[in-house]
């Protein structure tokens, strides 16, 4: 991305967005940029740029927001799970030595 044309950004953050189906957080680790800077181009900018690409953008943001906590809820059972693992090989362990 050229970051000399900063009017273009919105535009390079769209359609990356939309072909890679990412998250706003993705995103601007992909671009190294602020995910707020990220939200504001999204959601501000290009609205007045593309309208179109715009509604386009914003169909998928509220996808994301919609299934976030979704999201948070297999992160933490995955967590939550590997605790559990990591528990029972140190009492299996434990049990092994005598301990």
């Amino acid at each position: 991305m050229n970051t000399d044309d900063l009017s273009l950004r919105p535009i390079y953050l769209a359609h990356y967005i939309l072909e890679n189906n990412t998250t706003i957080r993705a995103t601007a680790k992909a671009f190294d940029i602020p995910k707020s800077t990220v939200h504001h181009d999204l959601s501000v900018k290009l609205k007045y740029i593309d309208y179109a690409l715009y509604e386009e953008v914003k169909k998928l943001l509220v996808e994301n927001f919609n299934i976030k906590h979704i999201h948070g809820g297999e992160s933490t059972k995955h967590k939550y799970e590997q605790l559990k693992r990591e528990i029972n090989k140190n009492e299996e362990t434990e049990a092994l030595f005598d301990l």
